[in-house]
C-alpha cells in the first residue's frame, strides 16, 4: 500500500506541475490531462482520441486534451484520487464505479433495467442522465457525457453458462460495485472484486473462473486467450462515464467549458457508431481464436434477478428513478 500511496503522490505531483506550467503560465493555451485504463484500440478509447481531436479544432488550438491510455497513470481508483484533488482532468469510468459516491448511480447497473439500446440512450441522453451525472460534484467530480459500453455478459474458462445454474460454485469477477456483487450472487454465483488490471493474471491462474463484460473489452484485453465461453445473456448495460475534476472545470472560462462540452457531445455520437462496428468484429474475432459463444434464453437470468429492482422500494430516491426510467420510451 505504501508502494502504491508513494507512486500516486509521484504522479500528482508531476501532474500539477505540468497542469501549472501549462495553465498558468500559457494563459491562452490550455492543456487538460486525461488518462484511462483502456487499450488505445477499444472503442471508448478511440472516442477520447476523437473528442480530443475535437477539442484543438473548436477552440481553435487555444484548447487541448493530452491522453495516456493504458494505465500509465494507475489504475482507475487511482486517477479518480488524482481527479478529486485536482492533479488529474478528466477520466473514464464505469457508472459502478461511481456507486461509491452516490448509491443513485447503482440504478443503472441494475439487470435488465434497459429494455433496448435506444431506451438506455433515451434515458441517458434525457432527464436522468443529467441528474446523475451532476450528482456527485460534491465529491470534486463532474460528469461530462455516458458512453456506450454495451452489454455485459458471463465468460468462463471451463464451463458454459447456459442457465443461471451453470453459475453455481464458480468464482466471477466483479467490479467494486455491490449491485453487481448482489447480481452474481442472485443467479447463484461467487461474486468476486478484482481489479481490471489484475484480472487476465486471476484467470489465468484460476483465482476466478470467469467474469462478465462486453464483447470489445472481452477482445482487447485479450480474456478470450484464458476464457473460451462467452454466454451472451446480456443481463446490464452499464455505461462509461467521462468525468473532469470539478478543481479544474471550476478554473475553466465560459468559452473552454463550451468548447469542451461541444467536443464531448460530438464524441458520443462518433463512439456509439465506433461502439456498435466493434462489438460485430469483437464477437468474429473471438470465434477466431476458439471461444464458443453461447445465446442463452434470457428470462431465467431476468427471472432470478427481479426481486433486486423490488428490493429498492425502502429506497425512494433510487426507486423513483427506476420508475423513471421504466416510464421513458424506446
Amino acid at each position: 500500500m505504501k508502494y502504491i500511496f508513494h507512486i500516486t503522490l509521484l504522479v500528482a505531483t508531476i501532474l500539477m506541475s505540468v497542469t501549472f506550467n501549462s495553465c498558468q503560465s500559457e494563459k491562452k493555451h490550455r492543456v487538460l490531462k486525461l488518462a484511462h485504463g483502456l487499450d488505445p484500440t477499444h472503442p471508448v478509447s478511440k472516442a477520447m482520441v476523437y473528442m480530443a481531436e475535437r477539442v484543438k479544432a473548436n477552440s481553435g488550438g487555444k484548447m487541448e486534451i493530452e491522453i495516456y491510455p493504458s494505465g500509465q497513470l494507475g489504475s482507475e481508483q487511482q486517477c479518480v484520487e488524482l481527479l478529486q484533488i485536482g492533479s488529474l482532468a478528466i477520466t473514464k469510468v464505469s457508472a459502478a464505479v461511481m456507486e461509491s459516491f452516490t448509491e443513485n448511480f447503482q440504478v443503472l447497473g441494475l439487470p435488465y433495467i434497459f429494455r433496448s439500446k435506444q431506451h438506455s440512450f433515451n434515458v441517458l441522453d434525457g432527464k436522468v442522465g443529467k441528474e446523475l451525472l451532476s450528482s456527485t460534484e460534491q465529491f470534486n467530480i463532474r460528469g461530462l457525457c455516458f458512453f456506450d459500453a454495451g452489454s455485459r455478459s458471463f465468460y468462463t474458462i471451463n464451463k458454459p453458462i447456459y442457465t443461471p445454474g451453470d453459475l453455481k460454485g464458480l468464482k466471477i469477477r466483479v467490479m467494486k460495485s455491490q449491485t453487481a456483487m448482489n447480481l452474481v450472487k442472485a443467479m447463484g454465483g461467487s461474486p468476486t472484486p478484482i481489479s481490471w488490471g489484475e484480472l487476465y493474471t486471476a484467470l489465468q491462474s484460476g483465482v476466478v473462473d470467469g467474469a462478465e463484460n462486453n464483447p470489445p473489452s472481452f477482445y482487447t484485453s485479450h480474456h478470450y486467450e484464458v476464457c473460451k465461453y462467452y454466454s451472451l445473456n446480456e443481463h446490464t448495460m452499464v455505461p462509461d462515464v467521462l468525468i473532469i475534476s470539478t478543481v479544474i472545470w471550476n478554473k475553466l472560462s465560459d468559452k473552454e467549458k463550451e468548447w469542451l462540452q461541444k467536443s464531448v457531445d460530438e464524441a458520443v455520437i462518433v463512439e456509439r457508431k465506433l461502439w456498435a462496428e466493434s462489438e460485430i468484429e469483437s464477437i468474429e474475432k473471438v470465434k477466431e481464436a476458439g471461444v464458443t459463444i453461447i445465446h442463452p434464453d434470457k428470462k431465467p437470468f431476468a427471472a432470478k434477478v427481479q426481486t433486486m429492482l423490488e428490493s429498492y422500494r425502502d429506497k425512494p430516491d433510487i426507486y423513483k428513478l427506476i420508475t423513471a426510467i421504466q416510464n421513458v420510451e424506446d
